[in-house]
């Protein structure tokens, strides 16, 4: 370990999180070549191949593998010497990344903004639609915070317990998902039942990076399925075409008061029993003594907090 460059420590733990070169490189900002040259060196310092190749990914030998913990430990301790001691909101210019779902522009973003601005008015917040590859994001710590949708029902796919450990959160609110139809739908006009409620057609909403969300799962045990006509991307153009239209529209109850166009829905329960779910706020731990990163933390759920 003589002359050991610590720079290569970095090296090693962006290869143990994305098992590829050239993802480490695009990452590391440094040409594939040159990471397999701090490999090369890497395996030269432990004595050890480090990483064996299958196909297009690399697989952690058992030696990298018991060094991995350790590596992440020093890599942590090495950041905090960086970390300032004091953060004054007032005079920071730091840059916040945030992905979150949709509807958590209208029921949460809204609620902090104004306050971030007005306490911290040079701080900028660039944020990115919550997608599949958002926990992977916040684990590589690519963004300082999630705002995600999260289900408390044991058939879901996305429950709070498959966060991964290295992750905190905290529940921002607990929401229910209610169906919306025109006035007028015919439907009013009969049983609400399930069997009513599957009959229509319906417009899925594809948003927070859902691909599925609770009530496909649960009607899918149960052999059933939506009868979907179209998938909207946009929660505010899906409600005016369920206003235009003889189609059925299922959505977080949350958002519906935000759209003016609601006063021309009418709202029903889901005729099938579901956990409420929620909105959860996420970090990596890693962030957890940072000054500037706790105090938005603490900004976001103190003024969610005052709104219920």
């Amino acid at each position: 370990m003589k002359n050991f460059d610590a720079n290569l420590l970095k090296v090693l733990a962006v290869l143990l999180e994305e098992r590829s070169v050239t993802a480490a490189a695009e990452r590391l900002y440094r040409s594939p070549s040159a990471v397999s040259k701090q490999l090369a060196k890497l395996r030269e310092t432990f004595d050890d191949p480090l990483f064996e190749r299958q196909a297009t990914t690399l697989n952690p030998t058992p030696k990298a593998l018991l060094l991995a913990p350790q590596v992440f430990e020093i890599l942590k301790q090495l950041d905090r010497l960086a970390v300032p001691l004091d953060f004054e909101p007032q005079n920071s210019q730091r840059t916040f990344l945030i992905d979150l779902c949709e509807t958590a522009y209208s029921s949460i973003y809204l609620e902090f903004m104004p306050s971030l601005l007005a306490e911290a008015p040079g701080i900028k917040v660039h944020n990115q639609r919550w997608s599949d590859s958002s926990i992977s994001r916040l684990l590589r710590r690519e963004v300082d915070f999630g705002i995600g949708i999260f289900e408390w029902d044991d058939r879901g796919d996305t429950h709070y317990l498959k966060i991964p450990d290295e992750i905190e959160y905290v529940e921002l609110m607990q929401d229910t998902s209610t169906c919306l139809m025109r006035k007028g739908h015919p439907a009013l006009e009969e049983e609400w039942n399930v069997e009513t409620f599957l009959k229509y057609r319906h417009i899925e909403l594809k948003i927070g990076g859902m691909e599925t969300w609770l009530l496909n799962d649960v009607l899918s045990l149960e052999h059933k399925q939506l009868n979907t006509s179209v998938t909207v991307t946009d929660i505010n153009s899906a409600m005016k075409l369920c206003a235009q239209s003889d189609l059925l529209m299922c959505c977080p109850s949350s958002s519906v008061g935000a759209y003016e166009v609601n006063s021309e829905l009418v709202e029903k329960p889901l005729p099938i029993t579901l956990k409420p779910g929620g909105c959860a706020l996420l970090w990596h731990k890693h962030f957890e003594n940072d000054p500037s990163h706790k105090w938005l933390r603490e900004l976001i759920l103190s003024r969610v907090k005052e709104k219920s």
